[in-house]
């Protein structure tokens, strides 16, 4: 099996070599292949992927690499975790929306747009010559964010492609700990989209134990996601972090004008990991990237290529057409749900009717998703305002002022928007 790691200089990597070295999944790898634009970054990421695989004894190959067509010849899973333009742009993403009265947040809202526009045609580009070069049948599994737009338009393009966030994961982990018994003992009712989603049911051992756990704490569930005690008991559920910049967009808008951003600190984290990964003696993942966030990434990405692989029948929760699985949403709209892996692919399982408000909110940024996916391909200006107008986070009268000044923070890296000659 050969698998690359597009964006292979992530300070992520290691927590996926982790995954790789434990080989307790079933399966191994034979190529693994590192490819990122960032040769330094690359080098000092790699030389620590070296060391971890040798202190566990891989018997495989690993290389790392710029050479983009390369890496692809003969790959059997391609992972998407790349950042177009780096921390830099997040931290625009992040601080230049508060300007406008907006939410400044690098996957949802103004900054998720603009960041949209940054990667969607490079992943495209990515896919098209993963389709020409790669072996046949090869998966893209892709982590990139945002990950609902991304995943909608490598479908929609026709690639064989299916979405990966650690939320879920996350959630499950939480909430069996919490309960206190083994995490595959739990499993979640998580609907809805990408960084827009709610957990309905939590199933120990089949039996929902929502309910009680909503009735005996609904106040310690809320805190964890930054919710309140009212919008869990009203919706029986227990809605993801990032809907509180819509449950609280005013309480939220306010935290982050008078705080830090988290590009600055990710910035700051990223550069003591980097200091850490050039230890000749470092030869295991380090602490500190706990800190980073996506826990549990590794195992949810090695998980779901060894289901892909042996086609094992579990579930996971991914980034899927809806196919009939959510009610009133069409079936051609990736949402994020769980669904039982086939080595054919995921196959989404039915989820019962979605809470009014629920499905309200999931239908407009559905709206935006698409008109957004449109506009990265094309470079329309048009359709990227009529996006970026139709995003529930962007406040009325301000779409226009704020569409030129993302374009114009982000023009180095819009070559659609701004063609050359």
């Amino acid at each position: 099996m050969k698998v690359v790691v597009v964006g292979g200089g992530s300070t992520y990597t290691p927590e996926l070599i982790e995954g790789f070295a434990r080989r307790s999944y079933g399966f191994s790898v034979d190529d693994l292949v590192l490819l990122d634009v960032d040769a330094e970054r690359l080098g000092i990421v790699g030389g620590l992927a070296r060391r971890m695989l040798d202190r566990a004894g891989w018997g495989g190959r690993l290389v790392t690499t710029v050479a983009r067509d390369g890496a692809l010849e003969g790959a059997d899973f391609v992972l998407l975790q790349i950042r177009v333009g780096g921390q830099a742009t997040r931290l625009v993403d992040e601080t230049l929306p508060l300007r406008f009265g907006a939410i400044g947040q690098e996957t949802t809202g103004p900054g998720g747009f603009a960041k949209a526009l940054r990667t969607v045609p490079v992943v495209l580009e990515i896919a098209e010559a993963a389709d020409r070069l790669a072996a046949p049948g090869a998966w893209i599994v892709d982590f990139t964010n945002p990950v609902g737009i991304v995943s909608q338009a490598l479908l929609d393009g026709g690639h064989r492609a299916i979405g990966l966030c650690n939320v879920a994961i996350g959630l499950q982990r939480w909430l069996a700990a919490r309960i206190g018994v083994p995490a595959d003992r739990v499993a979640l009712e998580h609907s809805g989209l990408n960084h827009l989603s709610w957990e309905r049911a939590v199933r120990v051992d089949g039996r929902d134990v929502l309910p009680e756990l909503i009735a005996a704490d609904a106040a310690g569930l809320a805190a964890q996601v930054d919710s309140t005690e009212e919008r869990v008991r009203t919706l029986s559920a227990i809605p993801s972090y990032y809907l509180h910049y819509y449950d609280a967009t005013a309480e939220a808008l306010t935290a982050q004008r008078t705080g830090t951003s988290r590009a600055e600190d990710v910035m700051a984290i990223e550069h003591d990991l980097l200091e850490r990964y050039r230890d000749p003696n470092l030869a295991e993942k380090p602490k500190q990237l706990e800190e980073r966030g996506g826990a549990f990434y590794s195992e949810a990405a090695v998980q779901l290529i060894a289901s892909l692989h042996a086609g094992t029948g579990d579930v996971q929760v991914v980034d899927v057409r809806n196919a009939g699985a959510l009610p009133g949403i069409a079936d051609d709209e990736v949402v994020e749900v769980p669904a039982r892996i086939s080595a054919d692919g995921p196959v989404p399982l039915p989820q019962g009717p979605l809470h009014p408000e629920m499905a309200e909110l999931i239908r407009r940024v559905k709206i935006y998703e698409r008109l957004t996916i449109r506009a990265a391909v094309s470079g329309d200006r048009g359709l990227a305002l009529e996006a970026l107008a139709a995003n529930p986070l962007v406040p009325a009268g301000v779409a226009e002022a704020l569409l030129d000044a993302l374009l114009e923070a982000n023009r180095s890296l819009l070559p659609r928007f701004f063609p050359q000659g």
